[in-house]
């Protein structure tokens, strides 16, 4: 019920009249059945936007930490994410990935809608980064389509940082669904699952237009994030 007020009454027309969205390629998804939703990620807002144009509820795997803020505005969070029905994820890797993959399949096992971004964060600099190999993973083992989609502009709208986003105009690609009926039973060996990933991440590429990056975003992150701190400590350290 709260998913419907915030997508039909609240939330969901704010959003249309702030980034009054283009849509391009939605008869790609299917009416019906189970499917999986895999774009790149550039603003908060994505979170929103997409679910607030798709006719179908889709299910998206969200980061932990927004369920597990401190104080008032961290409970706050927690209910407003649980409220729409989104999944907290451990990005820990490991045994916390695999409870991921188990998150979703139980979404596609009912039939429903999986939305999963595959860098695994938001970019911070408008690029697409390499896409970790759990989207595969799961598109294997359930044997549903995977379904690229492009978010273009709303970087510039509401880029990492930014509170409240700029008034502007995005567009929304979805991409014709990827198959991988080829590669049923070999979910479990590295190349191939890299080789699906590397296939959605290249549709996900050609609609978004964005640079390319051959590196995880979170891995480029806190590099960048040491740099910094390294340049800080040694501007401490002058007299």
């Amino acid at each position: 019920m709260f998913y419907r007020l915030l997508k039909y009454v609240l939330l969901g027309p704010l959003l249309r009249l702030l980034f009054r969205p283009r849509i391009e390629g939605m008869e790609n998804i299917p009416e019906s059945g189970a499917a999986i939703v895999a774009g790149n990620h550039l603003s908060f807002s994505d979170h929103f936007l997409m679910p607030a144009i798709l006719p179908r509820r889709i299910t998206f795997l969200a980061k932990a930490e927004y369920f597990t803020g401190p104080g008032l505005k961290g409970r706050l969070t927690a209910a407003f994410f649980r409220g729409i029905g989104q999944i907290p994820v451990d990005r820990s890797g490991g045994k916390a990935s695999q409870s991921a993959i188990t998150a979703g399949l139980e979404v596609l096992a009912r039939g429903e809608l999986l939305g999963i971004y595959p860098e695994g964060t938001r970019s911070h600099d408008g690029r697409l980064y390499r896409g970790r190999t759990g989207v595969a993973v799961m598109a294997l083992r359930a044997g549903v389509p995977v379904i690229p989609c492009a978010m273009v502009g709303t970087f510039e709208l509401q880029p990492p940082g930014r509170v409240v986003p700029r008034l502007g105009r995005v567009t929304i690609r979805f991409g014709r669904p990827l198959e991988f009926d080829r590669f049923t039973g070999m979910e479990d060996r590295r190349e191939v699952v890299r080789a699906v990933t590397d296939e959605i991440m290249y549709e996900i590429l050609a609609m978004s237009d964005q640079e390319y990056v051959d590196r995880y975003a979170g891995d480029v992150k806190a590099e960048q994030q040491g740099q910094q701190h390294g340049v800080a400590a040694r501007l401490r350290r002058k007299p």
